[in-house]
């Protein structure tokens, strides 16, 4: 499916700009409608109801602080679009907590842009969970920024972490309107004897198919490792050079939360090019 909406989380943060930068690029290439969303921190469900009548001074002045914060972040964002050229765009400003927030708008977008947690710059909004919160409750594909480089040109060399499960599935194919411009594709599979899901004489050949048929062509290799996945794929995009990597989400349940998988939580803290996850 092409990306024909495209939400992108702004903010104050230093990186916002390079998150404003990605996302107007896709959005040209694709020629999709951008969607600029600042949230304020402060819970819908408070705002919904009459307690913010009762609020004392204090926690006024303080939701007028982070509106403040949010509306200067939409400025940004409104200024670069401008300096961009962007045809189609628009801004929310949103009084919800920032995962919360985010989520619901996503549910009206194609691909959601949002940044790495950063523990150098911290934020009374943003939480140290956001990214794994957004991947895992989204519904939508997601593209997750580092909080150091530039990035001018992603996608012209993409890595696929392929096991045949769901989610690696379902990130493969929300990937494919970025796969059709890349230079270069690669697949990897690693220790396909150990995975039962990769019940083929040749893992990855199918999916590698698949993708060819849209006019992908696919290059698959199969490493073996005694490492962690995790570590063995992040070695990976530095061995090959890649600008982008495309793998699936994982989470499992504990009480009432969703706890992301092993190597999900490690590309997450460690990634040094951006991340197209699914779940």
């Amino acid at each position: 499916m092409p990306y024909k909406t495209i939400l992108v989380h702004v903010d104050e943060s230093s990186r916002a700009s390079e998150r404003i930068k990605i996302a107007s690029a896709i959005a040209m290439a694709e020629r999709a409608h951008l969607i600029g969303t600042a949230v304020t921190g402060a819970s819908r469900y408070l705002l919904q109801s009459r307690m913010l009548a009762e609020l004392d001074p204090n926690l006024q002045s303080h939701l007028a602080f982070l509106r403040g914060r949010a509306e200067r972040g939409l400025a940004d964002f409104e200024a670069a679009v401008h300096m961009l050229g962007l045809p189609s765009w628009e801004k929310h400003l949103v009084d919800d907590e920032a995962g919360g927030g985010i989520c619901m708008q996503a549910r009206y977008a194609d691909l959601v842009v949002i940044g790495q947690y950063d523990p150098a710059e911290t934020s009374p909004v943003v939480m140290p969970d956001f990214p794994q919160y957004v991947v895992l409750h989204c519904a939508r594909p997601v593209l997750l920024v580092p909080h150091a480089g530039r990035f001018d040109n992603i996608g012209r060399r993409v890595l696929i972490a392929w096991d045949a499960s769901m989610q690696s599935t379902r990130a493969v194919t929300d990937a494919i309107p970025l796969l059709r411009r890349a230079h270069t594709v690669d697949l990897v599979v690693f220790n396909a004897g150990a995975q039962q899901q990769l019940q083929s004489a040749r893992p990855g050949a199918d999916i590698a198919a698949y993708l060819a048929r849209h006019d992908i062509k696919v290059e698959v290799l199969r490493r073996r490792t005694d490492d962690q996945v995790s570590d063995a794929l992040l070695s990976l995009v530095q061995e090959i050079g890649a600008d982008l990597l495309v793998m699936g989400g994982y989470g499992h349940t504990r009480f009432r939360e969703i706890i992301p998988g092993r190597v999900t939580e490690k590309v997450l803290a460690e990634m040094t090019v951006p991340v197209l996850m699914s779940c």
